[in-house]
């Protein structure tokens, strides 16, 4: 008597296991893709800085439109000012690198 209620009882669960991964599973297809985790320029910086490591420090190509270089020299300035915790060191390296890819200086060197 209990042998068929319990094997009923195990084709429901299955099923409705069944039904709820095939849901989870399109739901999973169906989200949009999110970018995979950046990279980030990890070696040292060079004795006389040049416009590809310049492109690097700012995250842009090295021949990207000069509005593009002020966006993404406020966006990396903003995460590294020495005023919101950033390093001296590092402010200087950007506006380096920004004055590089805006052709504003003949690759002088860092003050530091």
């Amino acid at each position: 008597m209990a042998t068929p209620f319990i094997a009923g009882l195990a084709i429901a669960t299955a099923a409705m296991a069944g039904k709820y991964g095939i849901k989870a599973w399109q739901s999973f297809k169906a989200r949009p893709p999110r970018p995979r985790s950046r990279r980030f320029y990890e070696g040292g910086f060079q004795p006389t800085m040049t416009r590809r490591e310049a492109a690097l420090i700012l995250g842009v190509r090295e021949s990207v439109a000069a509005d593009k270089v002020k966006e993404a020299h406020r966006r990396v300035m903003v995460a590294n000012h020495p005023d919101a915790g950033g390093s001296d060191y590092l402010a200087s390296k950007i506006n380096e690198a920004k004055d590089i890819m805006l052709r504003k200086t003949k690759n002088s060197g860092s003050a530091f």
